[in-house]
């Protein structure tokens, strides 16, 4: 027998998806609830079983693409490597998955940042997470060749890149992500390498 269809998460990931088309065509200060759920093929009613606002639901997607872009970080690791060749595989790894899909990297880097205190906290909470990557990455027990690597160096790390990302998406480069490897792998190089 077939397992059934779960439809609340059915529409929920139709929201998201709708959520990143309509701010990608129409910008989110214009983007409406009607938008969403006429782009999710449901009702109003159901966006709000969802969410709250479009706020929350732009917030959602902006945590969900992110889960995704670190689940690649984490599966671009390879433990056979030392620390800093693993980051520079998985830089190379998260560059090409946001320059993968243009239109969601811009919606999600710009708009996130037009939501004032909680798009700043959503933007946080991301961060944190990439950080902490960062120094689970670095700081791995057994790695006695250097000083563990600083929470605080470790978020520099994260906001040097996103930077970074920012200026691509600026200069609409975004297809060029991945020419930043070299550079963000020596900057990380530079980080950890100082903390000797």
């Amino acid at each position: 027998m077939p397992a059934p269809i779960d439809n609340q998460n059915e529409h929920r990931r139709r929201l998201l998806d709708a959520m990143a088309d309509a701010v990608a065509h129409k910008g989110y200060a214009d983007t409406t609830i009607a938008d969403l759920a006429a782009g999710a093929r449901v009702s109003r009613r159901t966006f709000y079983e969802h969410f709250s606002s479009k706020e929350e639901c732009l917030i959602a997607l902006y945590e969900a693409a992110s889960r995704q872009a670190l689940g690649v970080l984490r599966g671009a690791i390879d433990p056979a490597h030392d620390p800093l060749t693993q980051a520079e595989h998985a830089l190379r790894a998260y560059l090409a998955t946001m320059a993968s899909n243009p239109v969601l990297l811009k919606t999600l880097f710009i708009a996130i940042l037009g939501l004032g205190n909680a798009g700043l906290q959503a933007r946080r909470r991301v961060n944190q997470h990439l950080a902490d990557l960062i120094l689970e990455l670095i700081n791995r027990p057994g790695e006695k060749k250097r000083k563990p690597l600083p929470p605080a160096l470790a978020m520099s790390i994260v906001g040097g890149i996103n930077e970074l990302v920012l200026e691509m998406i600026e200069q609409d480069r975004i297809g060029e992500l991945t020419s930043l490897t070299d550079t963000t792998a020596l900057f990380v190089r530079a980080v950890v390498d100082g903390t000797r």
